[in-house]
């Protein structure tokens, strides 16, 4: 009977809100393949915790993120915070979708459920940021900038693109930060203005940004920005979407398991377009801390 029993947690908001109005297809999908899924709506962080909380006592065989990379993040906290170990499915229906655009999941309602049904797995890494953690991305600077002041009214109704024409806004208000950096692998002090350390590869709809990332290597690509002539922006972001940016010479790029940031000034945080923890930051990686639903089994991740 465990086998047979699914729990789904998804943002009645994501996508403009397209997977609520798919829902009842979705358990039409699951029921006539005679499984009970339980649907639960992502309220709140603390309504997780109490779900959880009872989830433990229950015999569920997997859980379901259905949303975008900000729900499954929630979802993901929520799962380690509580002790849960259960396989995750990611249901792709938010703005950029990113974490699940490494593993190729698609974005019909037949195609991810379809998933989901299966037994297929991949263990992947999970970054923690402090006390939080992350499956795709933690950004720190001008970018976080962007995502924050970013309408979710726009952002739902324009998707990926509300981010580019927010981005284009806000160039010239650039200001360079201070930035101390500690890690086995690069020490230094910098003047930046962002910083992204990668789990995955895609980013805000850029889909090379992590263009050597592999999710389940045990390290984290960080890359970041360094203060340079505003003329040599476009160049720069022509790189980020050829996939050869981390050769531009204002980039530091190197992977490691842990990275120490320190900064006197208020920078903004992110980790999967949620709030992220406060300075100073310790970053690193746990590795193969999730257990994934994906296209194929392949328990090593070797093929990913």
């Amino acid at each position: 009977m465990i086998k047979d029993k699914i729990l789904m947690i998804y943002n009645p908001t994501a996508g403009n809100g397209v997977f609520k109005a798919n829902l009842d297809k979705v358990i039409d999908i699951f029921q006539r393949e005679k499984k009970l899924l339980i649907p639960i709506r992502a309220n709140s962080p603390e309504y997780l915790d109490f779900v959880f909380e009872k989830t433990k006592n229950m015999d569920f065989s997997k859980i379901i993120a259905a949303g975008g990379d900000g729900t499954i993040n929630i979802v993901v906290n929520a799962m380690i915070k509580n002790g849960i170990d259960l396989p995750l499915a990611i249901f792709p229906s938010g703005t950029a979708n990113d974490f699940a655009y490494y593993f190729d999941i698609p974005h019909d309602i037949e195609g991810m459920a379809q998933i989901a049904l299966k037994d297929n797995y991949s263990y992947v890494d999970v970054g923690k940021m402090n006390e939080k953690y992350f499956i795709n991305v933690a950004a720190m600077g001008f970018i976080v900038d962007v995502s924050q002041k970013t309408d979710p009214n726009i952002k739902s109704t324009l998707g990926i693109i509300s981010y580019y024409l927010k981005g284009m806004s806000e160039v010239p208000k650039l200001q360079p930060i201070h930035i101390k950096i500690e890690s086995e692998e690069y020490s230094a002090t910098e003047k930046m203005y962002f910083m992204l350390v990668m789990n995955g590869r895609s980013a805000g709809g850029f889909r090379r940004v992590g263009v050597n990332s592999v999710i389940n290597d045990g390290l984290l690509d960080v890359m970041l920005v360094k203060e340079m002539p505003i003329t040599e922006l476009p160049g720069l972001l022509i790189n980020f979407m050829q996939g050869n940016h981390t050769k531009n010479k204002n980039v530091v790029y190197f992977k490691t398991k842990k990275v120490r940031l320190e900064t006197d000034h208020p920078i903004g945080t992110d980790i999967d377009g949620e709030k992220g923890s406060d300075f100073p930051l310790e970053i690193e990686c746990i590795p193969r801390r999730l257990k994934i639903n994906t296209l194929r089994n392949d328990m090593e991740g070797s093929n990913w």
